[in-house]
Order: structure tokens, then C-alpha cells, then sequence
């Protein structure tokens, strides 16, 4: 009985704001914009999933930080990985809003009332619409104070916050309007948050392929079809890697192409057809198949232009030498070590291009295998040719991140001319890493954050509740 009157006040409200506004000359997706704001923050679910996405990141902060050996990692990784969960997780709310925003308003019988209101059709779509992306700006504040913790000082920490706001807020505007999309098509809500959640596992289906596949020659070319693992491959490389925009951005097109085609069917064809029934219009059904595979075939095409083909490279038999700065060192997890290498060529003709690769060999036998991406935020650089008697320094930095016995070295290799030829790699003197592992909280102050951030969520929910029993009882009387 509650719930209908308070929708009966709303519509109420709604009726007066819209005689308000037409003196005003108040824009009609506004009115619908501050209606939803309202239903999403003061009688919806919007102060409730923020406080369950507030916990699941300060838990998931806390076990980066207080876990032996997860506390070890180096901070882009933790940077990389809080804003990629916070992503993930923001995304799943925004499909479930998006997915309730027309399918929930048919079975609570209230888009009736919305659609015989002077608004257009796509005016409410984009007053709804509006009004669902709301939750992502409040999510990405949440997260900032844990990926600056989380950074240790790293001066990779602007570039992260702006590239995880740039890619959150692409694809929370693409999942929220995929939603709606699915919400406006669907004749209950039910239909609506399975097909939506359905398509965001699928997307999320690459990340569970083995490492093998991931590599090859298709699973990189799924990466780059796939907006959320192609997002979540360009926030990696850019963060973790190293990488320039430039080199990771044929991942970044998939995104891009993905929120442009949600934007064009939801309203440019699906809004103006909104209707109280729902379904897929007549035409739309019995071309779907040919529409997808031509969207498909359209998305393919596109990337695989961003796919340059390989320059012919110049053949090299120049002798080359390669020396590092240190042969020994004692390490602490958790602490940089920065060296140096120099490549020299001894030969009487220019060198082809040099590529200079670091690797990282565990010295026991039953020890675990060591990534040298995990260990260095650069594995490989690149070197022009050199001229005779040339030579080149390169300067390396390493986060070692378990304890044990380690050789590294470095290898250089001459790029070869063409598909038929190869060269000969040249390796340098070993590196002797001693690691020493060590126990702590890395970094402090995560758990305040942890615990503190939930309580204001909690303490806000608290004076709404005592805001709309207020409200109630004002009505009431």
C-alpha cells in the first residue's frame, strides 16, 4: 500500500512539475530526468548497491594489501586490478538500472502514466538514461581514494585515474544504454536482466580462456572484438606496461564502435518505438540474424584496419655486444632496483634494428616460474640502428615480488629482413638477484578506507530511511 501511494504522489508531483514547467519552458526530458533521479537516489536502490560496491572494494583493497603475497605486488599491478574490478563491478550495476528502467516500469504499471505524459518518447528514454549513469561518477569517487593509497606515490598514478575514468565512463554509457535497450525490447523483467547478463558473461568469457589462447593469433583478435576485454587490455598495458596510446589502440576500438552502435539503436530506433507492450518490432525480428552478422562483419572490418602489416626489416651479421652495470644484488620484496645496460656494436656496417628483451630465471627447481612482466612495468625496449662502432644504454628498473634465488639477463636480438631469415641472439652476464621476503601491510592506511567509506554510506542510508518515513508521514497527514 506504501509503494502505491508513494508512486501516486510521484505521478502526482510529476503532474505538477510538468504545469510548472510549461510556463518555465522547462525541457521535458528534465522533468523525467529529476523524477528518475529521485526514484534511483531517494526511494530506489541506488544508496544500497553503492554501499554493497563500497564494501566489495575495501575488502578486495584490504586482501591486496594485507596478504603475504598479493602485498607484494608491484603498485601498477594493484592500481591496474582496483580500477579493472571497479570497472567490472560498476558495469553489473549499470546493467542491472538499465535493465529495470522500462521492463520494471511495465510490471509495476507505472509507464502507463509515464508515456501519456507530454514527453516524447525519446525524451524519457534520455531523461532515463541520464538518470541511470548516475551511479558510475559517485562509484569512480569511491575508488579514487583506494587507487592513491594503493599507488605507494608511483607516477603512473594520474595517468591511471584518468585513463580508468576515460574507460569507465565509455563503457558505464554503452552497458547502461545496452540495458535500456534490452529493457525497452522486453516484455518483463525477468527477460530483460537475464538477456543483459547473459551478454555481459559472455563478455567477460575471454579472461577465463587459457594463457595460450589468449596470446595467439585469434585470441588477440577477440580481444580486440570484445569492448570490455579490449578495454580491460588497454587499461593493462597502459598502466602496468608502460604503453603509449598510440601502440594499444586498436583494443580501445571495439569500446568505442560498441557505445556508438548502442547509442544509434537506442535513440535513433528504439526510442521513438517505445511502446507499452514491448517486444522487438515485426521488420527488426525477421531481419535480427542478417543484423547481426552484418554488425559483426562491420566491427571485424574495422578493426583489422588498425591491424598494420609489418615493415620490411633490414638484415644484420654485425657482432654485438650487450653488458649489464651489476653482477649481484640483495633484495628485499617490495623494493626497486634500477640498472643499466649497454648494447655496442663492434662491427664495421650499421646494425639492423635491436630489440633488447630482460628475462628472469627462478635458480630453484621447485620454486615457481617467474613472468618478467610481473616483476618489471617495461620487459622490452627498442633500439635504432646502430651505426659501426655505436653504442646504446638502456636503464631498467625490477619490483621483485617473491622470495628466493634469481638470474637475470638481457638479450639482444637483431631484427631479421624478412619471413625466410632469422638472427642471432646475443646474451649479456647473468645478474645474481638474492630476494628476501618480507611480511607487512602494504601500503598503510587501507583499512580506515576499507571500513570508514561503507560506515558514511551506511550512516547516509540511515538518514534517507528517516527522510522518507518523514515524508510518508507528511503525505499522510
Amino acid at each position: 500500500m506504501n509503494d502505491k501511494a508513494i508512486h501516486s504522489n510521484e505521478n502526482q508531483i510529476v503532474g505538477n512539475r510538468q504545469g510548472k514547467s510549461s510556463n518555465r519552458k522547462l525541457p521535458a526530458w528534465k522533468i523525467v530526468f529529476k523524477r528518475e533521479l529521485t526514484e534511483l537516489w531517494i526511494w530506489g536502490k541506488g544508496i544500497y548497491l553503492m554501499l554493497f560496491y563500497s564494501i566489495f572494494l575495501g575488502v578486495s583493497s584490504f586482501v591486496f594489501a594485507s596478504n603475504n603475497e598479493l602485498s607484494l605486488m608491484p603498485p601498477r599491478e594493484m592500481m591496474y586490478l582496483t580500477l579493472s574490478n571497479a570497472i567490472t563491478v560498476s558495469l553489473f550495476i549499470a546493467l542491472i538500472i538499465g535493465a529495470d528502467s522500462f521492463s520494471g516500469e511495465r510490471e509495476r504499471s507505472t509507464l502507463e502514466a509515464l508515456l501519456l505524459t507530454p514527453a516524447n518518447r525519446r525524451q524519457i528514454v534520455l531523461g532515463k538514461f541520464l538518470a541511470s549513469i548516475s551511479l558510475w561518477p559517485l562509484a569512480y569517487l569511491i575508488t579514487i581514494p583506494f587507487v592513491v593509497l594503493l599507488s605507494q606515490g608511483n607516477n603512473i598514478l594520474v595517468t591511471a585515474l584518468l585513463t580508468g575514468a576515460f574507460l569507465g565512463t565509455l563503457l558505464s554509457l554503452a552497458f547502461t544504454g545496452f540495458g535500456m535497450l534490452v529493457s525497452i525490447w522486453s516484455n518483463s523483467n525477468r527477460t530483460s536482466l537475464f538477456v543483459s547478463l547473459t551478454v555481459y558473461l559472455l563478455f567477460l568469457l575471454p579472461v577465463q580462456f587459457p594463457g595460450g589462447a589468449q596470446t595467439g593469433t585469434m585470441g588477440r583478435l577477440l580481444k580486440q572484438l570484445d569492448p570490455l576485454e579490449g578495454a580491460d587490455h588497454f587499461l593493462e598495458k597502459i598502466i602496468v606496461n608502460n604503453r603509449t596510446v598510440g601502440e594499444v589502440l586498436p583494443f580501445l576500438w571495439a569500446s568505442v564502435i560498441f557505445a556508438v552502435l548502442i547509442f544509434v539503436l537506442l535513440f535513433l530506433f528504439a526510442a521513438p518505438r517505445l511502446n507499452l507492450d514491448g517486444g522487438i518490432p515485426v521488420k527488426i525480428r525477421k531481419n535480427k540474424s542478417r543484423l547481426i552478422v552484418t554488425t559483426l562483419l562491420a566491427i571485424g572490418l574495422i578493426v583489422s584496419m588498425g591491424i598494420s602489416p609489418a615493415q620490411a626489416l633490414q638484415d644484420s651479421q654485425a657482432p654485438l655486444q650487450i653488458t649489464v652495470d651489476i653482477q649481484s644484488k640483495a633484495i628485499n620484496t617490495g623494493e626497486k632496483l634500477d640498472f643499466n645496460t649497454t648494447v655496442i656494436n663492434s662491427d664495421t656496417t650499421a646494425s639492423a634494428p635491436l630489440i633488447v628483451a630482460m628475462n628472469i630465471i627462478n635458480l630453484d627447481a621447485n620454486g615457481d616460474v617467474v613472468d618478467p612482466e610481473d616483476w618489471s612495468p617495461q620487459r622490452t625496449q627498442y633500439i635504432v640502428p646502430l651505426d659501426a662502432g655505436q653504442s646504446a644504454s638502456q636503464t631498467w628498473t625490477i619490483n621483485p615480488i617473491l622470495g628466493g634465488n634469481y638470474m637475470m639477463y638481457m638479450v639482444v636480438i637483431p631484427e631479421p629482413s624478412d619471413q625466410g631469415s632469422t638472427s642471432q641472439p646475443v646474451a649479456s652476464s647473468g645478474i645474481h638477484l638474492t630476494v628476501q621476503a618480507v611480511t607487512r601491510l602494504n601500503p598503510g592506511g587501507v583499512l580506515p578506507l576499507a571500513i570508514g567509506i561503507p560506515i558514511l554510506l551506511m550512516l547516509g542510508l540511515v538518514l534517507l530511511l528517516w527522510f522518507r518515513r518523514r515524508g510518508i508521514d507528511s503525505g499522510n497527514s
